[in-house]
């Protein structure tokens, strides 16, 4: 059963980007998470089609154990290895491929799984807990330098630095093994005034952003989907930060043909220009949530769908 605590962002329009599917159809939902996609999914799809969906999360693995359907079947494995993963099942050619990019509301919740600022738990910060560097592991011998460099490339945190050195002078007293006591660092490092939103907010997501290696699993995801997509497949992106959107939308852009190019070039023919040939087309504009499920979902504020067409 679908975790009350979780709501899926942008579930219809997202869902809707990949539906309906034809007679055979075979979707990915390569981000399982707590199922709300994958539901919807099945209960839109033709009675032939097929849906396959991963994920790396023990936990999603048992919410997949809930779906008795026979057009449904689940890989642990994380979304960047999904070209590997179909391949060991059999499967070449997919004809939709959704990726919500992320963590789910019960692993934010969840104290225990380390995501957390506002809850107190062990720093782990691990997908997939089986294995895999801690975040608590990661942050008692990385260099000062590293640990600004992720929080400012992966946080967008102006004060990387000063948090960096906060860290690694607190690390030198005693071990930092808890969430809340990295949080309380972070707070005391940076300036009280003029904050939107909890000082740990981007520190946070960067150290979980480097702990999982999600930029490269994304990279990884949206390489592969060329070669798996059908002619006519759609590719469904959500993301939850600037940092990941400008990285689909600039993947996006230039997959299909979209680079600029100069104005004095443009009659030219474009094998005369030496450009690829475009694999994508871009479908409409990147889609926000509405302000009802914005109320309804605070979590829902900052996420972005983008949708992209296979060409032959």
């Amino acid at each position: 059963m679908q975790s009350s605590s979780h709501i899926s962002v942008l579930l219809s329009e997202a869902c809707a980007a990949l539906l309906p599917a034809r007679n055979g159809a075979l979707l990915v939902d390569g981000t399982f998470g707590r199922g709300g996609h994958s539901r919807e999914l099945l209960r839109q799809m033709p009675s032939d089609a097929r849906l396959i969906a991963l994920d790396r999360d023990h936990q999603a693995q048992s919410a997949a154990r809930d779906i008795v359907d026979p057009r449904f079947s689940f890989v642990r494995t994380h979304f960047g290895a999904i070209q590997t993963a179909l391949d060991n099942v059999g499967v070449t050619r997919i004809d939709g491929l959704l990726l919500d990019i992320g963590i789910s509301s019960p692993q934010v919740d969840e104290g225990e799984r380390g995501f957390s600022f506002m809850r107190d738990g062990p720093l782990d910060m691990r997908m997939d807990q089986s294995r895999g560097v801690t975040a608590h592991q990661w942050l008692a011998e990385a260099s000062s330098t590293h640990i600004a460099s992720v929080i400012h490339d992966y946080g967008e945190e102006r004060f990387a630095t000063r948090i960096a050195t906060a860290i690694v002078a607190a690390r030198q007293r005693e071990p930092i093994e808890r969430t809340l006591q990295l949080a309380q660092i972070i707070e005391k490092a940076v300036p009280t005034r003029g904050h939107k939103q909890h000082p740990a907010t981007k520190s946070f997501q960067a150290i979980r952003i480097h702990i999982n290696r999600e930029l490269e699993e994304l990279g990884m995801a949206l390489s592969a989907s060329l070669d798996l997509l059908s002619p006519g497949g759609r590719l469904a992106v959500i993301t939850f930060h600037s940092l990941e959107d400008r990285i689909v939308k600039l993947w996006m852009r230039d997959q299909s043909g979209r680079t600029p190019i100069d104005p004095r070039l443009r009659h030219l023919p474009t094998e005369q220009l030496g450009l690829p040939t475009p694999k994508l087309r871009m479908v409409g504009s990147d889609v926000a949530p509405s302000d009802e499920e914005i109320s309804a979902n605070p979590r829902a504020r900052s996420a972005r769908l983008r949708v992209a067409e296979r060409l032959q």
